[in-house]
């Protein structure tokens, strides 16, 4: 059976933008048919928080979204991931690479460098399996990406192209502790969970080339993917502390019934023609792709309900 999932980060309060994110993949899974596969992606150690995980729990289900599995937490998951790492290294598809933030960015500004933006310039590239391994805690391992254009029809987006290794360049699937990256977990994750679309924000994209490459290379399944537009601030930028008090508990505590942010929610989408108060269940059967509002959503500082 086909699943989407919801994968909050317990990185922060959730606020507005991952409201309606989280929506529209429940609104697009439960519309076709799919599970749903709730997993907290807590493998970014250092900015976890721990009352953040049971928070977002709550808050996806004072919005009314519900679940068929989870939820997963993927600190409990290791041994999978270390498992796919070393089908990687053992087919020579990762390099260890002991260059820091600052290597990578003074190649960067170096004249000879034909990219913009701080790509991996490919110093430690040439290992090759068999070679000596640097000293434990002094690399990651990235992987090679191909050099060769990647095509794909995003649900929201459209047609999407790449050349990973030109315009990507070659990105870690482990930090210098040895701990497991998010692009290598959440491969494994989707492919483990039965996972077959994904719905995100729009400031993804670029992972969804990374993940299609892991992928391909663990010879798992192709998904899909829909990358919503995300929901920003008067001042363009995405959603965050500095446009106010937008976090689902500070509306829940404030009294705001669920029912009006997912009215606001559905009308921002273009699913319903307006923002009247519902429920979630009762927009899944308006749900359709094709209706979606193509544009970010802006929201004021003293959004009000």
């Amino acid at each position: 059976m086909d699943a989407g999932r919801l994968a909050p980060s317990p990185t922060g309060a959730q606020h507005l933008g991952n409201a309606r994110t989280y929506l529209l993949a429940y609104w697009s899974a439960r519309s076709s048919n799919k599970r749903i596969v709730l997993r907290i992606e807590d493998i970014d150690s250092p900015r976890v928080k721990p009352w953040a995980a049971q928070q977002a729990i709550d808050d996806l289900r004072w919005l009314g979204i519900d679940w068929d599995e989870g939820p997963y937490t993927q600190t409990n998951r290791r041994n999978h991931y270390t498992a796919a790492l070393n089908e990687l290294i053992r087919r020579n598809l990762v390099f260890p690479c002991t260059c820091t933030r600052q290597d990578i960015g003074d190649a960067a500004s170096a004249p000879h460098f034909e990219h913009e933006g701080n790509l991996y310039p490919g110093t430690c590239s040439s290992w090759q399996l068999g070679d000596a391994i640097p000293e434990e805690g002094t690399y990651c391992w990235r992987f090679r990406l191909s050099d060769l254009e990647d095509t794909f029809t995003d649900i929201v987006a459209g047609v999407q192209s790449c050349n990973p290794a030109k315009h990507l360049g070659a990105f870690p699937v482990t930090q210098k502790s040895g701990d497991i990256s998010y692009q290598l977990a959440c491969v494994v994750d989707d492919e483990a969970m039965g996972i077959t679309e994904v719905v995100r924000g729009d400031d993804l994209l670029p992972s969804a080339f990374r993940q299609r490459e892991l992928a391909a290379a663990l010879e798992y399944r192709k998904l899909s993917y829909a990358h919503v537009p995300l929901v920003r601030g008067v001042d363009g930028r995405r959603l965050a502390k500095r446009h106010g008090d937008t976090r689902l508990s500070h509306y829940r505590d404030s009294g705001i019934r669920p029912e009006q942010i997912v009215g606001w929610a559905a009308a921002s989408a273009g699913i319903t023609e307006t923002a009247a108060p519902t429920t979630a269940d009762k927009v899944i059967a308006l749900f359709d792709w094709k209706k979606l509002n193509r544009l970010s959503v802006v929201v004021s500082e003293h959004q009000s309900f």
